[in-house]
């Protein structure tokens, strides 16, 4: 069902998004941007780190976060259907980890695998109803 989308990111929660930012830019020299957060309601500032592969590593703050809860990997649903393909997913037993909901610019939702690896699926815009 995701055989065609690519892997658009990698996401990461982290304890320190300062200290991160520091790390992958001044560090890694990757080229690092960052986000506002849209307050209280939509969370706080996040990371847009930039690779060659054109995957980008995304990091948002979590000061309860620890190692092992990610990274997630992003599949890009740059053909729209998100809705259709994580009811999809459900049908087939997938255990739904986060429903669909709004994420930064689009929407996404969390699934796990038998393991409870979780992976993401992401759609920008809006959903079709």
């Amino acid at each position: 069902m995701l055989a065609k989308y690519a892997i658009g990111n990698i996401v990461y929660y982290v304890s320190d998004i300062d200290r991160t930012e520091a790390f992958y830019r001044d560090t890694l020299g990757l080229a690092v941007d960052r986000v506002p957060g849209d307050g209280p309601e939509h969370g706080s500032d996040f990371l847009i780190a930039h690779t060659a592969s054109n995957i980008d590593l995304i990091f948002f703050a979590n000061p309860e976060a620890k190692p092992g809860q990610s990274p997630i990997i992003v599949f890009t649903l740059a053909d729209g259907g998100i809705d259709n393909i994580v009811s999809g997913l459900a049908k087939k037993g997938v255990t739904i980890v986060t429903p669909l909901s709004q994420a930064p610019g689009g929407w996404s939702a969390d699934l796990a695998d038998p393991d409870g690896h979780v992976f993401s699926v992401y759609q920008s815009g809006e959903i079709p109803r």
